[in-house]
């Protein structure tokens, strides 16, 4: 090989086989202390693939496991209001039993009647407000709400629109709306809203009323929130005032502070015959009434995400079994009369509390068929959760069989692109050098 100082071929090569051992110690190293054995798609495409579907669908079940656990929680939570209606229905049978015996008058039996039907208003507020995250799991749930069609045209309220300021009413404390002494319902608690101007200042006043009279008054100042007031609402602006005495709250928006500003003072030549400025609205006295729902109903079934697929075999749909006053009781056709059925009186007679006796039996049998629907279901959880344990256990042994990292023997391979680096390094220089020999030639 002829010898020159423009090409040295022989540095050339070491430098280029130097970068080659420089990458593949760098690629080493990636797998090294990553702990993959498939850092990118160039170490292995097909098991980066695979792989990304496997980790996908281990974490997928590992939240399947989760639902399941809450599954199961759920289905507890049932079970133990299902236990306590069953102790209720022990000593409600109890009491009917008593009362069945001609020893006692009916001045006692009355006693007794009185606990039993009391007893029965349990059940019911014990289905009706056992549930989980909201959702019902023993019968449907009683509330109280808005009677919104006294908005409506033509209505008491219709002045409670938007158009004059007033976005929204809501119930804040429904068990103080809930109250109810006569037995009727709630549909005869209500509010006022007055909207008074006394001098310069504003006043919005709501009244409370119970079973039709008055219970409770709140006012807030919101002289404020008009026209040229400090705190006046710009369009699109909007305040939330807390009544938590009635609890209620109400929502204005920016309309509320032209009305404020028009309100309308009534002086000595108006309505005021003392010539003190009295009150006028927008509609003086806007009654709003309550209203009794069913709040959350009871689902016929509640399905539960329970696999990583979006098939039928990857949920598991549970059932649920009413088991208030008016369910129990009616036997397994339905047919019977149920305890809600029993009245009134449904221990005050010695032949009533004969028929109540039979009534409780019933209950106590459908409770049982419900507690078990219940117990059924959690045991087919139990094995669900097992099947799901097993399934991730063996994605992630399948995953790390394609992608995680044999340590021992990446690390030998880095060991030895470690000596082909520094051995590449090494043979650079020497070959840097052997230029040098062409000087002695130019020299002598």
């Amino acid at each position: 090989m002829a010898l020159n100082i423009i090409s040295n071929y022989a540095a050339n090569l070491a430098h280029r086989n130097l970068t080659a051992s420089d990458a593949a110690a760098t690629r080493s190293l990636a797998k090294l202390s990553s702990g993959m054995r498939v850092v990118s798609a160039r170490d292995d495409a097909a098991s980066m693939a695979i792989g990304a579907r496997l980790r996908a669908t281990a974490e997928a079940l590992k939240t399947a496991a989760v639902n399941v656990g809450q599954a199961n929680s759920m289905l507890q939570i049932a079970d133990g209001g299902m236990a306590t209606i069953d102790d209720i229905l022990v000593r409600m049978k109890t009491l009917a039993v008593q009362a069945s015996s001609g020893n006692l008058s009916d001045t006692e039996r009355g006693f007794l009647n009185d606990e039993f039907t009391q007893l029965r208003d349990e059940v019911n507020r014990i289905s009706s407000s056992t549930n989980f995250n909201g959702i019902q799991l023993l019968g449907d749930g009683g509330d109280v709400s808005l009677n919104y069609a006294e908005f409506a045209t033509g209505g008491a309220a219709e002045a409670l629109s938007p158009a004059n300021g007033f976005d929204r009413f809501a119930i804040t404390d429904n068990n103080y709306w809930a109250t109810d002494a006569n037995d009727n319902g709630v549909t005869d608690n209500s509010f006022l809203v007055n909207l008074e101007k006394m001098g310069t200042t504003v006043i919005l006043t709501i009244s409370a009323l119970i079973d039709g009279a008055t219970d409770r008054t709140q006012s807030l100042d919101i002289t404020d929130y008009g026209t040229g007031g400090s705190q006046v609402l710009s369009p699109g602006d909007g305040l939330t005032l807390d009544f938590d005495e009635l609890g209620l709250s109400l929502d204005l928006n920016s309309n509320i502070s032209g009305i404020i500003a028009d309100t309308i003072t009534l002086g000595s030549n108006g309505a005021g015959a003392d010539g003190q400025a009295t009150t006028q609205v927008i509609g003086f006295g806007n009654n709003v009434e309550m209203s009794a729902d069913n709040g959350q109903k009871l689902a016929d079934d509640i399905s539960f995400q329970v696999g990583a697929g979006n098939t039928s075999n990857d949920r598991l749909s549970v059932s649920f079994q009413s088991v208030d006053s008016a369910t129990l009781g009616t036997g397994a056709t339905g047919s019977a009369e149920s305890l809600e059925d029993l009245g009134t009186n449904a221990i005050a007679t010695a032949a009533n509390a004969q028929d109540a006796v039979e009534a409780v039996t019933r209950a106590i049998d459908d409770l049982q068929r419900a507690r078990a629907n219940v117990g059924t279901y959690q045991n087919r959880l139990d094995f669900a959760g097992q099947n799901l344990s097993t399934m991730i256990e063996n994605i992630e042994n399948a995953r790390s069989t394609l992608l995680d990292l044999d340590v021992a023997s990446e690390m030998t391979n880095f060991t030895s692109k470690q000596i082909l680096v520094q051995s590449g390094i090494a043979m650079l220089a020497q070959a840097q050098q052997m230029p040098q020999n062409l000087l002695r030639l130019l020299q002598g």
